[in-house]
């Protein structure tokens, strides 16, 4: 199980005044030194926090795994085969929403995918990772497709209201992870996710290998500092804690 630090939120702080700190780079930098197995970034359509100028920064520095989270229009497409990720995670966007909302819909998405999308990607050693809620049929069809890899969407489990509806996400969750294991594909996490509920997901939802955070671990930055919080979650996802 790795510990992918998700470092948009790094870039939104910067952006916010335009001077050019907090270096999103220079915080992948410090992730990685804490522990952290790799960086997540997501170069959205609006370049709302990672813009391309990180990118090309972060292939180059970045020395684990580099996750290139994106939706597949054909400007991203492009980018990422220029860029060549060790993964490029496929994701539902909305220019309106403030954090990506649920998982991709796969009945909708799944002929685009497989003539366009997936072959954009054949041939380039680039890993395909879908993100998608613990829905069977979507997870049937990212097999067909041949997806690499599935994201599973923990925001549902992470928000919710009462510990039955939690319990209730969790079994979805354990059950989707045993499917996606069964079809020979990676079994990733992200969403929500921050020190106080990841170990009940990580005690509950088997054959997990990365895990994505970012704005939980971010904000708690600004209190613990980024190597200390960085440590944290890597002691807790190695049973430390």
């Amino acid at each position: 199980m790795r510990l992918l630090v998700n470092i948009d939120h790094i870039a939104t702080l910067r952006n916010a005044r335009g001077e050019g700190y907090p270096d999103p780079i220079e915080g992948a930098r410090v992730c990685e030194d804490a522990g952290a197995a790799g960086i997540v970034f997501h170069l959205r359509g609006d370049r709302r926090h990672i813009r391309d100028e990180d990118v090309h920064r972060l292939k180059k520095s970045v020395k684990g795994v580099l996750d290139f989270e994106m939706a597949a229009s054909e400007e991203m497409i492009r980018i990422c085969r220029e860029v060549k990720p060790d993964l490029c995670t496929l994701v539902p966007e909305g220019r309106e929403e403030l954090t990506t909302e649920g998982g991709l819909n796969m009945r909708h998405v799944y002929d685009d995918f497989k003539n366009r999308a997936f072959p954009a990607f054949r041939d380039t050693g680039i890993e395909i990772s879908l993100f998608l809620d613990p829905n069977q049929e979507d997870i049937e069809l990212a097999a067909e497709l041949g997806a690499d890899a599935v994201e599973l969407h923990t925001g549902t489990f992470a928000n919710a209201p009462d510990a039955a509806s939690g319990k209730s996400e969790l079994r979805r969750l354990h059950d989707a992870a045993k499917l996606i294991h069964k079809h020979g594909m990676m079994v990733n996490a992200g969403h929500g996710l921050n020190l106080a509920n990841l170990p009940e997901l990580i005690e509950n939802v088997p054959h997990l290998h990365d895990i994505s955070i970012g704005h939980a671990l971010v904000s708690k930055a600004l209190f613990w500092g980024l190597d200390r919080t960085v440590k944290e979650y890597v002691g807790l996802m190695k049973g430390g804690i």
